[in-house]
């Protein structure tokens, strides 16, 4: 079963995506901050980690960074609500393997994930 670590600081957000993932077979774990995050990462680890970069405690970007050096693996998406180059630029220097805002396309969302998926199991 696929691994996936839902990391928002709106609670909602955390509870909707970790119903809709399950519903679709994945194990889900949520993180309402950067802390909790790593944390989880690192205990869970999770295959595919769904980011949002603008959190209270520890930046998104920070998160972001700490996890790709523990797993360089593991697949990052970034959620965003705001748009901004310089920090999308800066996360997918980071490593990031994608992002999306929000409003999100949950149709979209779940299409990249699985795509996140096959492409972890197409590597030796």
């Amino acid at each position: 079963m696929t691994r996936l670590l839902v990391v928002d600081d709106e609670p909602e957000i955390c509870e909707f995506l970790k119903t809709f993932f399950e519903d679709r077979d994945f194990q889900v774990e949520t993180a309402g901050s950067g802390e909790a995050a790593l944390k989880s990462a690192e205990t869970f680890c999770p295959q595919v980690i769904l980011l949002d970069i603008k959190m209270g405690d520890v930046d998104g970007l920070e998160v972001l960074k700490k996890v790709k050096q523990a797993n360089p693996k593991v697949k990052v998406i970034m959620v965003t609500a705001l748009e901004t180059t310089d920090k999308i630029e800066a996360a997918m220097r980071l490593g990031a393997d994608n992002y999306i805002t929000k409003p999100l396309s949950l149709e979209y969302l779940e299409n990249d994930v699985r795509e996140k998926i096959s492409s972890l199991a197409a590597k030796p």
